[in-house]
């Protein structure tokens, strides 16, 4: 089954976050490789949500949230009975556990 794949306002808003950076402290075609990058791992878990990993910060109980990588950011998801909803796109540099647990239970 291909699952249609949802993000969220917070995510499109880490996206443009993301892209402005990059943009501004590098080059405007790096920002554009980085968003493709993100966009088609994104994208890739349409057709297997369930190979994403599961973030190491999020506490037991939050097991139905998963992760994919493109180097080093993190699109952090949850497969629903139709959709796949990505909530979080942070770099997986940053300490990201009060992040991903406050936007987590928000959204």
């Amino acid at each position: 089954m291909i699952y249609p794949v949802r993000i969220t306002r917070s995510s499109r808003r880490d996206l443009e976050d993301i892209y402005n950076w990059i943009a501004q402290n590098d080059a405007p075609s790096k920002a554009e490789h980085v968003l493709d990058g993100i966009s088609e791992a994104a994208h890739s878990i349409a057709a297997m949500p369930e190979r994403g990993s599961h973030p190491k910060e999020l506490p037991p109980g939050m097991d139905d949230f998963r992760q994919v990588f493109f180097k080093p950011y993190r699109v952090i998801y949850r497969i629903a009975a139709t959709e796949v909803i990505i909530h979080v796109i942070a770099d997986g540099r940053r300490n990201l556990q009060s992040l991903l647990l406050r936007r987590l239970t928000e959204d």
